[in-house]
């Protein structure tokens, strides 16, 4: 998994460009704020890995959580075969103070 910084992932959407985001906040995180993406909270992520349409695992994926730390979240998707997965730096945390 490779690393995309808050300052990276708002040019590139800024841009336009098409990225595929999955927010594995809580829901009380993802309903104080987000910016959008599919959201499958962590703790169910191993029961709702599913729900992640098969065709993003040829596309970037940018998994976002509160503060950056949840590697763990890339075994899981590589095991089902996402392998193009950026985590953002600093998390939503991060984003906002731009």
């Amino acid at each position: 998994m490779e690393a995309i910084s808050a300052f990276e992932l708002k040019r590139r959407l800024d841009a336009g460009e098409d990225l595929r985001i999955l927010d594995i906040r809580t829901p009380y995180e993802w309903e104080s704020f987000s910016i959008g993406g599919l959201h499958i909270p962590l703790d169910e992520l191993l029961l709702r890995v599913h729900d992640i349409p098969d065709s993003w695992k040829n596309e970037e994926i940018v998994v976002i959580c509160g503060s950056g730390m949840q590697s763990r979240v890339t075994r899981v998707l590589a095991k089902q075969g996402f392998n193009r997965i950026h985590n953002l730096e600093g998390g939503l945390q991060a984003y906002l103070s731009l």
